[in-house]
């Protein structure tokens, strides 16, 4: 390196969890991703609904507590919102006009980052306005970006042996799994699916939430094999992690 000269950092994926399975994720060239944007979640740090301009939001399924303000930020930043195909007639028939309908297996590409619907095992009819209509099955996602950094965000789910199908098909360097129990996968199922996907670094979620939802880091990390346990990073609500 000549004298003078400065090594630059590669553009890194900024990662910022919002409480529950909310996530917003930053793209090396600056796209903003946010993922089941239930962002007035017991553990939402205070301003969370006004997190700026959106480029594209993900919901993994119809619960409420992961369609959240999906609408309402859609509106206010006009993001496309991709779900499954039933969750996609029920947000247009909402009036988000930027809603597009997607299945297991089918892949979007949105402002250059890859989005890959996958399996995931839950119940997924959608509770709104005081009753239960069809939304559809649950899903997780797969996300590979402009530098080929890949998350996959599971959704609710419990452990499935096609997790091995979606380490062999994308190799995930992040896989954001939960791991609070009752609802989902708990610690020690969520560490199963660690050592089926192998990714570079895992982050809990799902828990916490209420008290029901039991799981934490500690406990995954416990039932992680040694060598895994420090790729478990354990993120503050609304506090901005690079990877």
């Amino acid at each position: 390196m000549a004298p003078g000269t400065r090594k630059t950092r590669p553009p890194r994926l900024g990662v910022t969890w919002f409480g529950h399975s909310a996530f917003l994720l930053e793209s090396p060239r600056g796209k903003r991703v946010l993922v089941d944007p239930w962002l007035t979640n017991p553990k939402a740090p205070a301003g969370a609904l006004e997190t700026g301009s959106v480029d594209l939001i993900l919901v993994t399924h119809g619960h409420s507590d992961h369609v959240g303000e999906a609408a309402a930020v859609a509106g206010r930043t006009g993001a496309k919102v991709l779900c499954i195909y039933e969750l996609y007639l029920y947000l247009s028939g909402l009036g988000v006009t930027t809603a597009m309908g997607m299945n297991k297996g089918g892949t979007a590409e949105v402002d250059g980052i890859q989005v890959t619907m996958t399996d995931a095992k839950h119940s997924a009819d959608i509770d709104a306005a005081g009753a239960v209509v069809p939304g559809g099955e649950a899903a997780g996602f797969v996300l590979r970006f402009e530098n080929g950094y890949t998350v996959y965000h599971a959704g609710d789910t419990c452990a499935f042996g096609d997790m091995k199908l979606i380490k062999q098909l994308h190799r995930p360097d992040l896989a954001i799994l939960p791991i609070g129990g009752l609802y989902t996968m708990g610690p020690r199922e969520a560490a199963l699916a660690v050592q089926m996907l192998a990714p570079r670094t895992v982050i809990g979620m799902h828990y916490g939430t209420f008290p029901v939802l039991t799981g934490t880091p500690a406990e995954l990390r416990k039932h992680l094999p040694g060598k895994l346990r420090p790729r478990v990073r354990e993120l503050e609500p609304g506090r901005r992690i690079d990877l």
